[in-house]
């Protein structure tokens, strides 16, 4: 919706008629205490900021449609201990992006440098909000953001600080986010970071096209029953026996990128005529996994922009890839979520990709 030819003007009391972000406290269930917010778009995408979980993002809507998949426990208050083996998985909601990191992605792994379980720690940190910017429509000002910061932190030990910036235009159906990773400690720190954004029904849906280009290779361990020239393993599959519990396969991508550093992938539903745009930069985050998890009841797609596939912080220091941090060094992070609705839109998301 283009709200500059709406006929609006004077005709609002308050902004959030159109758009833009409420806070609340869940009140009932696993997520009970937990801290949200509801940023409205005001052109259809509407999403929860779960502040107390790394400020992920956990439902995602455009208009009737769903997005993002949910596991079973939904929006879960964060476990501070989840950080040995699979403890992760326990309060693991799903959601449009769960983070992973900061100084590890993968499995569990222990070794001289200590324990790590699954995917770090990082999403299970609530946020300090710093700022929350509401739009200003009569004042001419659409931009709105929330910003916080997480630390994962350690006395005497590994100090790593995520200052996370979500915002958005209102009018616009898209959501951006911008993050620094902070050394405050007074040592080296490890650093991973991966982006596990999790599409799912009825966006992702038998049929639709998972898009995404590069050359890739299937993850060490795969059945490679998807992963293999022989298969269609760029389109959403109906719910699979094989992929019950954990079931799943994966594949480690060497995203293309555009002129301008740019790398796109995404989900086009041709029987909705949606589409769900993710951009990021190659230079900051040079991998990209596409995960595939068709389990009945547990349907889901995800694409991971990362510093580093899915394979650990050991594997990343024997290869030489794991990222070191100086004290006071920092690294800068910027992804682009974009719902596309038109055809002529969703046509060039396609050419640019095929």
């Amino acid at each position: 919706m283009d709200l500059n030819k709406q006929s609006w003007h004077h005709k609002l009391s308050n902004h959030l008629q159109l758009g833009g972000i409420e806070t609340a406290v869940l009140d009932n269930g696993p997520g009970r205490g937990t801290r949200i917010a509801w940023i409205n778009t005001g052109a259809g995408l509407r999403y929860k900021v779960v502040i107390d979980r790394a400020m992920d993002i956990a439902d995602a809507f455009y208009n009737q449609h769903s997005l993002a998949w949910l596991s079973r426990g939904g929006v879960i208050a964060p476990m501070r201990s989840a950080d040995k083996g699979l403890d992760w998985l326990q309060t693991f909601g799903g959601g449009l992006m769960t983070t992973c990191g900061l100084a590890h992605v993968g499995g569990p792994e222990t070794d001289e440098y200590g324990e790590r379980g699954l995917h770090g720690p990082i999403s299970n940190t609530p946020a300090e909000i710093i700022s929350i910017i509401q739009p200003d429509p009569a004042a001419g000002k659409m931009e709105m953001s929330i910003t916080g910061i997480m630390q994962q932190v350690q006395a005497l030990g590994t100090q790593l600080v995520l200052k996370r910036t979500i915002s958005g235009t209102l009018g616009e159906a898209g959501i951006r986010v911008h993050d620094e990773v902070i050394n405050k400690g007074n040592t080296v720190a490890p650093h991973m970071l991966l982006y596990h954004f999790n599409f799912g029904w009825p966006l992702v849906d038998e049929g639709a096209d998972i898009c995404w280009k590069g050359n890739w290779k299937s993850r060490d361990g795969n059945p490679d029953i998807i992963f293999n020239e022989n298969y269609p393993y760029k389109e959403c599959m109906a719910p699979l026996d094989s992929h019950a519990g954990g079931g799943e396969e994966a594949a480690i991508i060497d995203v293309a990128a555009d002129a301008n550093g740019w790398c796109t992938c995404g989900v086009h539903n041709g029987a909705l005529q949606l589409a769900a745009s993710l951009r990021f930069k190659k230079q900051q985050m040079p991998v990209l996994t596409n995960w595939q998890h068709w389990g009945k009841g547990e349907y889901v797609m995800g694409l991971e922009p990362g510093t580093h596939p899915p394979t650990g912080q050991a594997k990343a220091r024997r290869e030489g890839t794991l990222i070191l941090l100086e004290p006071g060094e920092s690294r800068t992070y910027e992804l682009q979520l974009d719902v596309l609705h038109s055809q002529e839109k969703i046509k060039q998301f396609l050419t640019d990709l095929s």
